[in-house]
Protein backbone atom coordinates (compact mmCIF):
# COMPACT_ATOMS: atom_id res chain seq x y z
CA UNK A 1 0.00 0.00 0.00
CA UNK A 2 2.82 2.67 1.08
CA UNK A 3 4.47 1.52 -2.04
CA UNK A 4 1.56 1.91 -4.65
CA UNK A 5 1.10 5.54 -2.73
CA UNK A 6 4.78 6.38 -3.11
CA UNK A 7 4.79 5.54 -7.01
CA UNK A 8 1.25 7.71 -7.17
CA UNK A 9 2.78 10.92 -5.38
CA UNK A 10 5.82 10.44 -7.97
CA UNK A 11 3.49 10.33 -10.68
CA UNK A 12 1.30 13.35 -9.43
CA UNK A 13 4.31 14.86 -8.70
CA UNK A 14 5.85 14.47 -12.25
CA UNK A 15 3.06 15.93 -14.21
CA UNK A 16 3.92 19.07 -12.25
CA UNK A 17 7.67 19.38 -12.99
CA UNK A 18 7.48 18.55 -16.75
CA UNK A 19 6.80 21.87 -17.61
CA UNK A 20 9.44 23.32 -15.61
CA UNK A 21 11.85 20.58 -16.69
CA UNK A 22 10.64 21.53 -20.42
CA UNK A 23 11.35 25.53 -19.71
CA UNK A 24 14.53 25.20 -18.12
CA UNK A 25 15.90 22.97 -20.69
CA UNK A 26 14.42 25.72 -23.82
CA UNK A 27 16.28 28.07 -22.19
CA UNK A 28 19.63 26.13 -21.68
CA UNK A 29 20.37 24.80 -18.14
CA UNK A 30 21.58 21.46 -17.53
CA UNK A 31 20.48 18.78 -15.60
CA UNK A 32 23.70 18.83 -14.37
CA UNK A 33 23.61 22.71 -13.08
CA UNK A 34 19.75 21.92 -11.12
CA UNK A 35 21.64 19.03 -9.28
CA UNK A 36 24.38 21.70 -8.35
CA UNK A 37 22.01 24.24 -7.46
CA UNK A 38 19.67 21.88 -5.50
CA UNK A 39 22.30 20.71 -3.29
CA UNK A 40 23.91 24.40 -2.69
CA UNK A 41 20.37 25.49 -1.78
CA UNK A 42 20.04 22.50 0.79
CA UNK A 43 23.14 23.17 2.18
CA UNK A 44 22.39 25.86 2.41
CA UNK A 45 19.02 25.93 4.48
CA UNK A 46 20.35 23.12 6.39
CA UNK A 47 23.95 25.45 7.54
CA UNK A 48 22.30 28.74 7.85
CA UNK A 49 18.36 27.74 9.04
CA UNK A 50 18.51 24.47 10.73
CA UNK A 51 21.68 24.60 12.45
CA UNK A 52 20.94 27.90 14.14
CA UNK A 53 17.28 26.67 15.31
CA UNK A 54 14.91 28.22 12.39
CA UNK A 55 13.75 24.97 12.22
CA UNK A 56 10.26 26.18 10.27
CA UNK A 57 12.57 28.10 7.67
CA UNK A 58 14.75 25.43 7.35
CA UNK A 59 12.45 22.23 6.74
CA UNK A 60 10.59 24.49 4.33
CA UNK A 61 13.99 25.68 2.25
CA UNK A 62 15.71 22.22 2.32
CA UNK A 63 12.25 20.75 1.02
CA UNK A 64 11.73 23.10 -1.43
CA UNK A 65 15.68 22.44 -3.24
CA UNK A 66 15.34 18.51 -2.46
CA UNK A 67 12.78 18.53 -4.93
CA UNK A 68 15.06 19.13 -7.61
CA UNK A 69 16.23 15.26 -6.93
CA UNK A 70 12.78 15.20 -9.51
CA UNK A 71 13.36 17.84 -11.42
CA UNK A 72 16.94 16.78 -12.74
CA UNK A 73 16.06 13.20 -13.33
CA UNK A 74 12.93 14.22 -15.47
CA UNK A 75 15.46 17.01 -17.48
CA UNK A 76 18.13 14.31 -17.90
CA UNK A 77 14.75 12.16 -19.37
CA UNK A 78 13.61 14.49 -21.59
CA UNK A 79 16.96 15.32 -22.99
CA UNK A 80 17.34 11.98 -24.18
CA UNK A 81 19.00 9.49 -20.71
CA UNK A 82 20.74 10.70 -17.75
CA UNK A 83 24.68 10.31 -19.31
CA UNK A 84 27.15 8.01 -16.63
CA UNK A 85 28.68 11.71 -15.25
CA UNK A 86 25.23 13.17 -14.29
CA UNK A 87 23.98 10.01 -12.33
CA UNK A 88 27.39 9.73 -10.45
CA UNK A 89 27.45 13.58 -9.74
CA UNK A 90 23.61 12.95 -8.44
CA UNK A 91 24.26 10.68 -6.28
CA UNK A 92 27.57 12.16 -4.75
CA UNK A 93 25.59 15.52 -4.34
CA UNK A 94 22.86 13.08 -2.76
CA UNK A 95 25.36 12.27 0.26
CA UNK A 96 26.52 16.18 0.33
CA UNK A 97 22.64 17.24 1.15
CA UNK A 98 22.11 14.50 3.31
CA UNK A 99 25.34 15.35 5.36
CA UNK A 100 24.40 18.99 5.46
CA UNK A 101 20.78 17.98 6.91
CA UNK A 102 22.01 15.42 9.59
CA UNK A 103 25.34 17.40 10.49
CA UNK A 104 23.11 20.86 11.09
CA UNK A 105 20.63 18.60 12.32
CA UNK A 106 23.24 17.22 15.56
CA UNK A 107 24.56 20.28 15.61
CA UNK A 108 21.53 22.14 16.82
CA UNK A 109 20.63 19.36 18.91
CA UNK A 110 23.90 19.65 20.84
CA UNK A 111 23.50 22.99 21.71
CA UNK A 112 20.10 22.63 22.98
CA UNK A 113 22.34 19.68 25.54
CA UNK A 114 20.35 16.75 24.17
CA UNK A 115 22.37 14.13 23.65
CA UNK A 116 19.91 11.73 22.74
CA UNK A 117 18.68 13.53 19.51
CA UNK A 118 22.21 14.18 18.76
CA UNK A 119 22.80 10.55 19.16
CA UNK A 120 20.03 9.50 16.61
CA UNK A 121 20.73 11.95 14.23
CA UNK A 122 24.65 10.57 14.16
CA UNK A 123 22.64 6.88 13.90
CA UNK A 124 20.74 8.66 10.70
CA UNK A 125 23.72 10.29 9.21
CA UNK A 126 25.22 6.91 8.92
CA UNK A 127 22.83 4.18 8.61
CA UNK A 128 22.00 6.32 5.58
CA UNK A 129 25.04 6.75 3.85
CA UNK A 130 25.06 2.73 4.72
CA UNK A 131 21.72 1.99 2.67
CA UNK A 132 22.98 4.16 -0.14
CA UNK A 133 26.35 2.23 -0.24
CA UNK A 134 25.26 -0.81 -0.15
CA UNK A 135 23.04 -0.54 -3.22
CA UNK A 136 25.68 0.87 -5.37
CA UNK A 137 28.12 -1.85 -4.24
CA UNK A 138 25.84 -4.62 -5.16
CA UNK A 139 24.90 -3.16 -8.49
CA UNK A 140 28.71 -2.44 -8.85
CA UNK A 141 28.79 -6.24 -8.19
CA UNK A 142 26.47 -7.35 -11.06
CA UNK A 143 23.22 -7.47 -8.43
CA UNK A 144 20.25 -5.88 -7.94
CA UNK A 145 19.27 -4.13 -4.35
CA UNK A 146 15.94 -2.32 -5.28
CA UNK A 147 14.49 -3.10 -1.92
CA UNK A 148 13.89 -1.42 1.58
CA UNK A 149 11.51 0.89 3.28
CA UNK A 150 13.69 3.85 3.75
CA UNK A 151 14.91 5.23 0.72
CA UNK A 152 16.41 8.42 0.42
CA UNK A 153 12.95 10.58 0.16
CA UNK A 154 11.48 8.72 2.70
CA UNK A 155 14.44 9.78 4.95
CA UNK A 156 13.84 13.07 4.33
CA UNK A 157 10.49 13.55 4.55
CA UNK A 158 10.30 12.06 8.15
CA UNK A 159 12.69 14.24 9.65
CA UNK A 160 11.48 16.78 7.82
CA UNK A 161 8.46 16.93 9.20
CA UNK A 162 10.07 16.55 12.30
CA UNK A 163 11.76 19.68 12.04
CA UNK A 164 8.58 21.40 10.98
CA UNK A 165 6.76 19.97 14.12
CA UNK A 166 9.71 20.68 16.55
CA UNK A 167 9.62 24.15 14.78
CA UNK A 168 5.77 24.97 16.02
CA UNK A 169 6.17 23.89 19.52
CA UNK A 170 6.43 19.97 19.49
CA UNK A 171 9.58 19.89 21.35
CA UNK A 172 9.41 15.73 20.87
CA UNK A 173 8.75 15.86 17.52
CA UNK A 174 11.84 15.97 16.23
CA UNK A 175 13.95 13.74 17.90
CA UNK A 176 10.66 11.48 17.43
CA UNK A 177 11.37 11.70 14.06
CA UNK A 178 15.07 10.94 14.35
CA UNK A 179 14.71 7.81 16.31
CA UNK A 180 11.80 6.67 14.04
CA UNK A 181 14.23 7.13 10.78
CA UNK A 182 17.59 5.88 12.90
CA UNK A 183 15.60 2.29 13.18
CA UNK A 184 13.82 1.68 9.95
CA UNK A 185 16.95 2.96 8.18
CA UNK A 186 18.99 0.17 10.25
CA UNK A 187 16.38 -1.84 9.34
CA UNK A 188 16.70 -1.29 5.41
CA UNK A 189 20.32 -1.54 5.32
CA UNK A 190 19.64 -5.15 7.32
CA UNK A 191 16.85 -5.53 4.04
CA UNK A 192 19.59 -4.93 1.80
CA UNK A 193 22.51 -6.93 2.92
CA UNK A 194 20.19 -10.08 3.35
CA UNK A 195 18.83 -9.54 -0.30
CA UNK A 196 22.52 -9.20 -1.63
CA UNK A 197 23.48 -12.21 0.55
CA UNK A 198 20.59 -14.38 -0.81
CA UNK A 199 21.37 -13.12 -4.58
CA UNK A 200 24.81 -14.54 -3.77
CA UNK A 201 24.09 -17.86 -2.49
CA UNK A 202 22.24 -18.67 -5.51
CA UNK A 203 24.66 -17.37 -8.02
CA UNK A 204 27.64 -19.61 -6.34
CA UNK A 205 25.15 -22.69 -6.03
CA UNK A 206 24.15 -22.11 -9.89
CA UNK A 207 21.12 -20.84 -9.67
CA UNK A 208 20.22 -17.99 -11.73
CA UNK A 209 19.93 -14.69 -10.14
Amino acid sequence: MAKIFQVSARAGMTRVVEPIARTLLRVGVTPNAVTVAGTLGVVVGSVVLGARGYLVAGALVVTFFALTDLLDGTMARMSGGSSRFGAFLDSSMDRVSDGAVFGAVAYWLATQNNHVGVAAALICLVAGGLVSYVKARAEGLGMTCNVGIAERTERLLIVGVGGLLTGLGLDWALVTALWLLAAVSVFTVGQRMTHVYRQAQRAESGVGV
